[in-house]
C-alpha cells in the first residue's frame, strides 16, 4: 500500500534531497509540496496526504501553527515534524498541536521510512534527544500508551533484564560500541545481545525492533 506525502520544507534544496531519497521507496510517494506553512495547509486540504514531512521554520506561519490548521480540517493525517535543530518549546508545541513524530533531519533514511510506516499505523515517535524534555513536563501530551511496561514484559516475558536494558538503549539510539561503553560489557556481547533481542521480538532489524519496543510501550 502507498503512504501518499506532503513534504513542507522551504529549502529547495532539502526539499529535492529528500525526493531523492524517497525514489528508492516506492512505497512512499510524494503527491505535493510546499514552500510555507500557508501552502501546506492548502496542499494538504486539497489533497489529502496520509503524512505530511513538516519543517518548522517556514515562513508565512510556522510549521507548528500550520499543524494546527491542517488537522482542525482533518484530523486523520499525520504529521512528522522534521527538523535541523532542538529545543524544548519547539517539541511541547509540537506536541500540542498534534504532532504525531518529532526527528532530526540527520535521520538514517532506512530508520525515516521505517516511522513513517509506523506513524501510518498510529504510532508516536519522538527522537531520542527530545525524550528528556518529555519526560520532564509530559502532562498528558503524549496519549496513553497502547500497553504498559507490565503487559509488554508480560508479552515478551522471554526477553531478559539485561536484553530490556540493551533495548533501551537501541532505542536510544546508541550503537553497539556505545552500548557496551554504557553496560560495561565488550561490544561483542552488546552484538549478542541485541541480535537476541531481533529474534525474541521477531523483527528484522535493531531499527524495527526499537520501533517496536515504543509502540507497544515499554519506554
Amino acid at each position: 500500500m502507498t503512504i501518499n506525502i506532503i513534504l513542507a520544507e522551504d529549502q529547495k534544496l532539502m526539499r529535492i534531497g529528500i525526493k531523492s531519497i524517497f525514489k528508492d521507496y516506492p512505497e512512499l510517494e510524494i503527491i505535493g509540496e510546499a514552500e510555507n506553512g500557508k501552502e501546506a495547509v492548502e496542499k494538504t486540504r486539497l489533497l489529502k496526504p496520509d503524512i505530511v514531512l513538516m519543517d518548522i521554520g517556514l515562513p508565512d506561519i510556522s510549521g507548528i501553527e500550520a499543524t494546527k490548521r491542517i488537522l482542525d480540517n482533518n484530523d486523520n493525517v499525520k504529521i512528522i515534524m522534521l527538523t535541523s535543530h532542538i529545543s524544548e518549546k519547539e517539541v511541547m508545541d509540537s506536541l500540542l498541536a498534534g504532532a504525531n513524530a518529532y526527528i532530526m533531519n540527520d535521520i538514517n533514511t532506512d530508520f525515516l521510512k521505517t516511522i513513517i510506516k509506523t506513524i501510518k499505523q498510529g504510532a508516536m515517535w519522538i527522537d531520542p534527544l527530545a525524550v528528556p524534555y518529555i519526560r520532564e513536563k509530559n502532562s498528558g501530551i503524549i496519549p496513553p500508551r497502547q500497553l504498559s511496561r507490565a503487559s509488554f514484559k508480560e508479552k515478551h516475558a522471554n526477553l531478559t533484564q539485561r536484553e530490556y536494558e540493551v533495548l533501551k538503549l537501541v532505542v536510544d539510539g546508541m550503537t553497539n560500541q556505545e552500548i557496551a561503553n554504557e553496560l560495561t560489557i565488550s561490544e561483542h556481547t552488546a552484538k549478542a545481545h541485541v541480535c537476541n533481542i531481533i529474534q525474541k521480538l521477531v523483527v528484522d532489524d535493531r531499527t524495527q525492533a526499537a520501533v517496536k519496543a515504543i509502540k507497544e510501550g515499554l519506554v
